[in-house]
């Protein structure tokens, strides 16, 4: 067994402190610390491809640049990593957005991964035009992909569905290979959509327990489906030599939270009508103590970011065998983060992935030869 690690792109701006915003709230100022050019962006995924990240994750919202134009830029400043690229089904016809994962494939030899974002907040889809209501949006974009994924088979597409409409649909050229197409969602019709269309089901960082129970309710229905699906998690990480060290990080980080943006952000995100925000929220209740939900498991990220809000927090020991009891559940793969992300994904690429490569767990996509040494502390 060889787990997936990737990475994140953060096309809000990056900081030394904890970048906030997101699902429907701003980004917070934070974000203009280390502003999300593509050199720097490039920086990052050049880190992450030497490392061994396998991919990179690029948000999308009003809060961050375009997923799809800043990875094409990027991908130009790397040689394997590939981009699982954000993107909301609303915003772009299917037939438009087939033909534009086809033709980066092309044009990046086949670095391209989709994570369908359906969007849980109508205030902010309205900005964009789209004025379905939530569970419309999931119907929406079940249809969506079910376009996509005929004229990727290479199909003329004839549709007429509740709301997509196409006539004489096809491409001239196919995607080789077919990208992958990564999903997430809690609520009863995100589960319908991800049995049906996806092939990797991601959660967000939830203590073991409620996320077996994510895993048994998705392989259910897709079971009935007839099919079968790979899972992930996304979580941040925070990472070093002593389990003393990585929490003194952390408060850091929690030091550096004003209370007027934690009331703001909080106030924001309240209104979300994603059931995993709401999930997301209900770990930390808004308070700054009790935030560590499960061993080395800390729900501070949430206080002031919206979507992922949790961090596997310990000494690279630690946080491997965090990730060890996740991939005792079914999570075959990892979508992590840290601030800075530069830094961090050092941290985390020197410290933990070596060990998990000793354990047979991993092993680099380049090879035996490029894994890292693990780095050890110096003897006092």
């Amino acid at each position: 067994m060889s787990l997936t690690f990737h990475w994140f792109l953060p096309t809000n701006g990056d900081s030394r402190h904890v970048v906030g915003g997101g699902h429907g709230t701003p980004a917070t100022a934070s974000g203009r610390d280390r502003p999300p050019t593509v050199a720097y962006l490039s920086q990052i995924a050049k880190a992450a491809e030497d490392l061994g990240f396998v991919g990179a994750l690029t948000p999308t919202g009003a809060w961050c640049e375009d997923a799809w134009l800043t990875t094409a830029m990027v991908s130009r400043h790397t040689e394997r990593l590939k981009f699982l690229v954000a993107f909301r089904p609303g915003f772009v016809s299917p037939t438009l957005a087939a033909q534009m994962a086809s033709t980066f494939q092309r044009q990046s030899g086949g670095r391209l991964l989709l994570n369908v974002v359906t969007g849980g907040e109508s205030h902010e889809q309205r900005a964009y035009g789209d004025f379905l209501d939530k569970d419309a949006r999931y119907r929406r974009t079940g249809e969506f992909l079910d376009i996509v994924r005929q004229l990727w088979e290479g199909k003329t597409v004839d549709l007429q569905g509740e709301h997509l409409r196409v006539e004489d649909a096809k491409l001239a050229r196919v995607p080789d290979p077919v990208p992958e197409v990564y999903f997430g969602g809690s609520s009863p019709a995100a589960g319908r959509v991800a049995a049906r269309s996806v092939d990797v089901y991601l959660t967000w960082g939830e203590p073991p327990a409620q996320v077996a129970e994510k895993i048994a309710w998705i392989r259910g229905l897709a079971a009935e489906q007839g099919r079968t699906l790979r899972f992930g998690i996304r979580l941040h990480v925070i990472t070093r030599d002593t389990s003393e060290q990585a929490w003194a990080e952390a408060n850091r980080l929690l030091d550096g939270f004003d209370p007027e943006t934690v009331r703001s952000v909080q106030t924001g995100l309240a209104r979300s009508e994603s059931a995993g925000q709401q999930r997301m929220l209900a770990l930390h209740g808004g308070r700054r103590d009790a935030l560590e939900i499960h061993p080395n498991l800390w729900a501070g990220i949430g206080l002031v970011r919206g979507g992922a809000g949790t961090a596997l927090v310990g000494s690279h020991e630690e946080v491997a065998a965090r990730i060890k009891e996740y991939a005792a559940l079914g999570i075959d793969e990892f979508v992590l983060s840290g601030y800075p992300h530069l830094e961090e994904a050092y941290w985390f690429g020197e410290g933990v992935l070596p060990r998990l490569a000793a354990e047979g767990l991993w092993r680099h996509p380049a090879g035996p030869a490029e894994v890292p040494r693990a780095q050890v502390p110096f003897a006092s």
